[in-house]
């Protein structure tokens, strides 16, 4: 299982690049090797957040902790 921890460190440092487009991410659960998120602000109407989530959030996960598999929008 991954820490709360390591993913909330990654999403840290993803999320001065949200808050600048008016949005932030909120880690909801973490389980074996996924984690839940729910987009707040600007990117919780946004029909781009499914494609931000995978191709910002979900890569750099995976780039920093190998063992992360799935990330889940709520």
């Amino acid at each position: 299982m991954i820490a709360r921890a390591r993913i909330e460190a990654v999403l840290d440092r993803l999320r001065p690049v949200l808050w600048a487009d008016g949005a932030n991410v909120e880690l909801i659960d973490v389980r074996e090797h996924s984690a839940t998120v729910h987009f707040t602000g600007l990117c919780s109407r946004c029909v781009s957040a499914p494609i931000t989530m995978q191709a910002g959030l979900s890569d750099a996960l995976r780039r920093e902790i190998p063992e992360f598999r799935d990330l889940h929008l709520v």
